[in-house]
């Protein structure tokens, strides 16, 4: 479920993904089943794609669309836009008209024209952190298992900053705080209108008692800040007790993402210098299933609030 779920981020930039190095989730790959073809890429590569596929030159497939050659070259090689409404008829000229493939199409060519919140901070959010920012906000639900930090979905600003510092070391006081306002700019989705993202986390007990030293008042305002997201119909919260059955957990931490139409599961695997992505079919049914499970053996929601809430009283005193 989340991305930069909150740990385990890259020491020099201190978000997931931070590395030039770290191959990124293909933002706006899609898998577009046609004929006996899975297409995997953008609008530039998937329109190029479909009219190699159609057998037409770049001039023929113009002209249907009264278009001049270098129009269409331009969408091909990504130095121009198609505009939404220009989707349908291009397809239908190459021979495709499944619906959930135009739809899927039309909506990547809208996500392509537009800029997201996070471009103006990008002097602090690299590239790679700036793809898992826009998977985020177009996935439809995330679940997430977290075994040593709250999920940055779920963080207040004081833990995100405590947490952003502690990992980036290389950071000066004003990233640190620039990539906390981030963090807590990405957890608008929670409230989005019409479809707020459907947030399923799995946190250890352990997470629960960290402390931060010079700074008492953090956690008990993170463990408020949870029972408080709990309250949101679309979020789901679980505690993983230390005494718990054996679980995949074991393994690590990870985050599925889950998108509405063709788009396929990715997950995201963070470590101390990035992260990894996972998109093979069979490879995120492991993820999925092993959910599952992990949250079998955690504790039941209502448990889990009313151990938060008894963890939250008992740091007030």
């Amino acid at each position: 479920m989340q991305a930069d779920p909150g740990g385990g981020r890259c020491a020099r930039c201190g978000e997931v993904g931070g590395t030039a190095g770290a191959p990124g989730p293909r933002r706006l790959q899609l898998h577009l089943r046609h004929e006996r073809h899975v297409v995997a890429a953008g609008p530039d590569r998937v329109a190029a794609q479909l009219r190699n596929e159609a057998g037409l030159s770049l001039d023929k497939a113009a002209a249907t669309m009264g278009w001049i050659g270098p129009k269409l070259s331009r969408i091909e090689t990504a130095n121009g836009h198609i505009r939404p409404n220009e989707v349908a008829p291009l397809l239908k000229a190459y021979g495709v008209t499944d619906p959930e493939v135009v739809a899927a199409l039309e909506g990547l060519a809208r996500d392509a024209r537009k800029q997201g919140w996070w471009q103006t901070y990008s002097g602090v959010v690299s590239p790679s952190y700036a793809d898992y920012i826009s998977l985020e906000s177009d996935a439809e639900s995330i679940r997430a298992y977290a075994p040593l930090v709250i999920p940055g979905l779920l963080q207040t600003a004081a833990y995100a900053r405590e947490t952003i510092a502690a990992n980036a070391t290389t950071r000066s006081p004003g990233e640190v705080a620039a990539l906390a306002e981030v963090r807590l700019a990405r957890q608008s989705v929670l409230t989005r209108p019409g479809n707020p993202l459907k947030l399923w986390a799995i946190i250890h007990e352990a997470v629960l008692y960290q402390r931060f030293a010079t700074r008492p008042a953090v956690m008990r305002d993170q463990l408020r800040r949870l029972l408080d997201a709990a309250e949101l119909p679309d979020v789901t919260l679980q505690v993983m007790p230390p005494a718990a059955t054996p679980h995949p957990g074991g393994a690590g931490g990870f985050t599925l993402a889950s998108f509405p139409g063709p788009m396929p599961d990715v997950v995201t695997l963070e470590n101390l210098i990035g992260a990894t992505y996972v998109e093979g079919v069979d490879d995120v049914r492991v993820f999925a299933d092993a959910f599952e499970r992990i949250v079998a053996a955690a504790l039941p929601m209502d448990d889990t609030l009313a151990l938060i809430a008894q963890l939250e009283e008992r740091s007030r005193e």
